[in-house]
């Protein structure tokens, strides 16, 4: 069992619900502050990303690893069952702890694992390519970030509209790139992941935007057939991170549908035995059921 304590922040007050980062810290931060009004956010780095330690040698980042060293984190917090939320691999993260019961209900943006073999490939490659020019800035990160010019060519494949970033939290976004010790072996471990189908035994939404070009909006079809609840698409404006292409407006802007699911989390009645409804695609802003 590992031993290793993750890093985590509290926010606001309430019922609370988790968010699960890695790479993506800036890119919740206004979510983060919009959810913290109406309950306490409890958002923990994922081993390796961020402030956590990674997970100890000898042990390799799967996403499953990952989403068990999260589910051993619930008790030292003070948490049982807690509604989750994750953005790609944290997505990932939050529908495997969906699927052994750890949550109490699940949100996934764009998560990972619904790819093909090239699909993974092209995304874990620029990821990587993202890290190495992160890696050869150092110190110097705010040349590039201290103007949209330069925020556009280095978050141009993870962010919407990336000259739109404040400098602060696009030179925080290429220092967490750079720093997380974690990142290559869960990049590489990343590579073979794949969702398995699975009847969740708690609300499960997964939703995308459709200006993801790491996890491209057409990978939600296959998340309809694996996953038989409700799956949310085209959430407008949306990049790779939750919702940082308009840092200055209300976060729920780039996705007012997926941020819905988000703030309700821990609200919604459990799922009976015979799992929730049929699965089905819909449109962001749509209402449920329809």
């Amino acid at each position: 069992m590992s031993n290793i304590q993750l890093v985590s922040s509290r926010r606001g007050s309430g019922p609370a619900l988790v968010v699960i980062r890695q790479l993506d810290r800036e890119g919740w931060a206004p979510v983060i502050d919009l959810l913290a009004r109406e309950r306490e956010v409890v958002a923990v780095d994922l081993p390796g990303f961020g402030d956590s330690p990674p997970l100890p040698d000898g042990t390799t980042p799967t996403v499953h690893a990952l989403a068990a060293e999260v589910a051993r984190w619930f008790s030292t917090a003070g948490l049982t069952r807690p509604p989750v939320a994750g953005n790609s691999l944290g997505g990932a993260v939050a529908l495997e702890l969906a699927r052994t019961g750890a949550v109490s209900n699940a949100v996934a943006l764009s998560p990972i694992g619904l790819w093909t073999g090239p699909e993974a490939a092209y995304a874990l490659g620029s990821l990587r390519v993202a890290r190495m020019m992160a890696e050869s800035l150092g110190g110097r990160t705010a040349r590039v970030t201290g103007n949209p010019l330069g925020r556009t060519l280095a978050f141009w494949q993870l962010v919407a509209r990336p000259w739109q970033m404040t400098p602060a939290a696009a030179d925080g976004a290429l220092r967490n790139l750079a720093r997380s010790p974690g990142f290559e072996a869960t990049r590489r471990a990343a590579h073979n992941y794949r969702l398995r189908g699975f009847a969740p035994g708690v609300p499960v939404t997964v939703a995308w935007g459709t200006r993801d070009l790491l996890t491209p909006l057409h990978q939600a079809r296959r998340a309809t057939r694996l996953l038989p609840g409700p799956v949310i698409c085209g959430c407008p404006a949306a990049g790779t991170p939750p919702c940082p292409t308009i840092p200055a407006a209300s976060p729920t802007s780039c996705c007012p549908r997926a941020a819905a699911e988000v703030r309700g989390l821990g609200r919604r009645p459990p799922v009976g035995p015979s799992g929730p409804a049929e699965s089905r695609t819909r449109p962001a802003g749509s209402p449920p059921g329809s």
